[in-house]
């Protein structure tokens, strides 16, 4: 850090927070004296100041700052500027694998004769273990509910594993990137990244009495996706915004990957300092206003356009018909479930999850869940006992003031008892539902419905059963859950007829506004925050008792069906490989619009008859001890086999929904991985074509490392989601899109043709290449490299192969 201050040109402006305490220091920007800074939106301001503190004339130049003050012009001009992110925030499903890549890095160093302990974070970074819980329909009883929670860990074999090579001193991370991206900034790379479009979102009027926050979230990312913001920035300014808890603006930030953004910002306000004091956190209220002064300003600066919406919106009913014939729509199936008989139709609720990161951690939507539930009790309705209902908050804080508002009792009268804190349901660890509701859907081929209060209902992600799955506030899912169907209009038709035979409506249970903030005043108080988080590192014994290993390098375990050394780094040397054009390459999958990495790398349970079932099965395991893909994301090869494993797959091939494709050369119907296999046995490069917005959803490694490991070299689309696009690029993956006005099907593209991409010897970002078939016909797609950086990253196969050079070099 001295260092860098000697050698930064902007060591000048550098003043301490406080005069009383010198050693606590910033960068104050005003002293740049430069009138373009005063212009500037706050959400490039801090691109700005991350430019300047970090300015080293190395990796961070001052023409890099100067681009980022010119962002006026430079923003309609694809500039390219370096961004160092000050932590890294992982989540499992990133974070575990990439523990695994720095264990093979280490490996891959060591054989090019460098030093191993090179490939540690050189800046902090935490690994947060929220996605690797499930819910367990079967093992307690609750009132008339069987559920609990099913770590997706196994203790003995995999924990163990886990903290072994926990030995990287892991300990968080800023803007939104994919997980191996995130890996080169904690190895000290930056992100390089286009200086973005600004989008003004400006919110006004006040929310109506029976409004949600999660309804004013969903609609607004509705808003923002019809408007179309992909790989902006949007900042929300205006009156409606002091109508928004913290809460409610991460629950809107959080929705980014869904309006496809690259970042939603809220600049800091009296709000958010009373946010910070509620929740017990340590800092000097006066010296943090006076670096955020001007952020506690009116938004003075002036977006290229902007985005007018009042927060007073409406609840939309109704039945959307789940594009099933009309004279099916009311086909029903009887089933048995603990001795008695109920039946399903279409659009019936057979998961009821209040479950998610943001949603259960907001007072608001929580506190109104429980006291729904109190009055949903009181009024004597219920829960069928065959739905399967969950409550999974994202912090203890949540189960702690439940309890104090005396509301816990009911929730789990209803079947909402606190499984566990995590994601769960919303990153599609919903657990198995009961054998004859299964049976019961199959057999009418009926869509049933999931209701969940998270942010992703991606098809094929909360349960392969659900094919029609809904976001909802926490008390709207337990309205959903109460009524059994989503085919309900609130307004005209009863939740229910309690037993004495009264109709009871949802009007007569919902809570306003004011009444969930009178609750919320007198229940959620910084004492609790601070007791909860006082214990996070201190409750788990056995967790805090295992040991790590200092060993250098990883010894792992060939029993591990958890852990595995991957096979990325495979032959690579010190030398750069010229990068070769793609040869006769044969079409894997033909695919439409919307791919997610839901899609491409399944994050849930692991199907009987999957191509990673056999391998599991050849390791001595039984179907019980399957577990889920996510809990298998540290073994490739689990994870390989699982790749386009997504029953809801729609393959274009074969013309119908499944995780199979045709091996072109014979003709025959196989499993994605097996007919990949067969290509990679014959030398045969790969191509997946698709349709628009390929790799929308969460940000996923897997999702291209899977195809990676298939012996895919380049995806053709016309469009990309951006996180995903650049997880392509850092697996040396070529992302080719269509030229406007372009498609598979305006091109008379059937996928059964060869391809060969002609790559030149000098590329340039975003350059257009030829593509020829072999059926003589030729066209152009432009290869979606965008910036200088990437290009570097191709050309050594991939950013970590880059990374794995450079710490090589003495």
């Amino acid at each position: 850090s001295v260092f860098l201050v000697m050698t930064n040109p902007y060591a000048h402006i550098i003043e301490p927070l406080d005069p009383q305490k010198p050693d606590h220091k910033f960068f104050n920007l005003k002293k740049l004296k430069d009138p373009r800074y005063d212009q500037l939106p706050f959400s490039i301001r801090v691109l700005l100041e991350s430019a300047v503190r970090n300015c080293d004339g190395f990796l961070v130049k001052k023409e890099d700052v100067e681009k980022v003050l010119n962002w006026k012009v430079t923003q309609s001009q694809t500039v390219e500027v370096p961004f160092r992110p000050a932590r890294v925030i992982l989540q499992d499903f990133t974070g575990v694998p990439a523990v695994v890549d720095f264990a093979a890095m280490r490996d891959a160093v060591k054989k090019l004769q460098g030093d191993p302990e090179k490939i540690n974070p050189v800046c902090p970074a935490d690994l947060v273990i929220d996605h690797s819980i499930q819910v367990d329909f079967n093992r307690k009883r609750v009132g008339s509910h069987n559920f609990n929670l099913w770590h997706s860990y196994d203790l003995v074999s995999h924990n163990f594993d886990i903290l072994y090579i926990y030995k990287f001193k892991l300990r968080s991370f800023g803007a939104g990137v994919g997980g191996i991206e995130a890996e080169a900034v904690m190895l000290g790379q930056p992100i390089s990244m286009v200086l973005p479009e600004v989008i003004g979102y400006k919110l006004q009027g006040t929310p109506n009495k029976y409004i949600t926050s999660t309804d004013i979230v969903l609609t607004v990312t509705k808003h923002l996706r019809q408007v179309g913001v992909v790989g902006k920035f949007v900042e929300f300014f205006g009156p409606g915004v002091a109508q928004l808890s913290i809460a409610d603006r991460a629950t809107i930030a959080n929705m980014c990957p869904e309006f496809g953004a690259t970042a939603a910002f809220f600049p800091v306000d009296q709000i958010s300092i009373h946010y910070l004091n509620k929740t017990s956190f340590d800092i000097d209220k006066v010296h943090f206003l006076k670096v955020n002064r001007s952020c506690l300003e009116t938004y003075s600066c002036s977006p290229v356009s902007s985005i007018t919406v009042c927060v007073c919106v409406c609840l939309q009913q109704g039945f959307k018909g789940f594009q099933v014939a009309p004279e099916r729509h009311d086909v029903q199936v009887s089933f048995q479930f603990n001795g008695a008989e109920y039946s399903l139709s279409h659009g019936s609720v057979v998961i009821a999850a209040i479950t998610s990161c943001t949603n259960t951690s907001n007072p608001s939507v929580m506190l109104g869940a429980g006291l729904l539930a109190q009055r949903a009790v009181k009024a004597g309705l219920s829960v069928k006992p065959y739905i399967k209902t969950s409550l999974s908050p994202g912090s203890g804080v949540v189960t702690y003031y439940l309890k104090e508002s005396g509301v816990m009792d009911f929730l789990s009268q209803l079947g909402f008892e606190v499984v566990g804190y995590g994601c769960m349901t919303c990153i599609g660890n919903s657990g198995p539902l009961p054998e004859s509701v299964v049976e019961a859907i199959t057999q009418g081929d009926l869509v049933a419905a999931g209701v969940l209060s998270g942010n992703r209902n991606f098809e094929g992600r909360v349960h392969p059963n659900t094919r029609a799955n809904y976001l909802a506030s926490p008390p709207l899912v337990i309205a959903y859950a109460i009524a059994g169907t989503m085919r309900i209009d609130f307004e005209k038709e009863p939740l229910a007829v309690n037993s004495q035979g009264k109709e009871v409506f949802l009007r007569d249970i919902w809570p306003t506004r004011e009444e969930i903030q009178a609750v919320e005043r007198q229940f959620v108080i910084p004492a609790m925050f601070k007791e909860v988080y006082e214990k996070v590192e201190k409750v788990n014994e056995r967790w805090n008792s295992l040991k790590a290993p200092s060993d250098k390098l990883y010894t792992w375990d060939p029993n591990s069906t958890y852990i595995k050394s991957p096979p990325f780094f495979d032959g690579l040397t010190r030398e750069l490989q010229t990068p070769n054009s793609i040869t006769d390459a044969y079409v894997l999958l033909n695919l439409g619009d919307s791919v997610t990495t839901d899609h491409i790398s399944p994050a849930g349970n692991i199907a009987r008859n999957s191509a990673a079932a056999r391998y599991l099965t050849s390791r001595g395991l039984t179907p019980r001890e399957f577990n889920s893909y996510g809990s298998r994301r540290g073994n490739d090869a689990v994870m390989a086999r699982g790749t386009f494993a997504n029953i809801r797959l729609f393959n274009k091939f074969i013309n119908k929904q499944a995780p199979s494709t045709i091996y072109l050369p014979t003709e025959e119907t196989m499993d994605v991985f097996d007919a990949a296999e067969k290509y990679q046995q014959a030398g045969h490069p790969l191509l997946i074509l698709s349709g628009k917005e390929y790799g929308s959803g969460s940000s996923r490694d897997w999702a291209a490392k899977g195809p990676f490991l298939l012996g895919i070299k380049a995806v053709l689309a016309e469009s990309y989601e951006r996180i995903h696009r650049s997880n392509l690029v850092g697996m040396g993956i070529i992302p080719l899109e269509y030229l406007p006005g372009d498609s598979a099907e305006s091109l008379g593209l059937t996928g059964r043709e060869r391809y060969t991409v002609i790559i030149p010897p000098q590329i340039t970002p975003r350059m257009t290449v030829d593509i020829k078939l072999d059926t003589g016909k030729t066209f152009q797609a432009k290869m979606r490299f965008d910036t200088d950086v990437e290009l570097t990253y191709f050309h050594h196969g991939g950013i970590l192969n880059y990374m794995i050079r450079k710490m090589s070099q003495n």
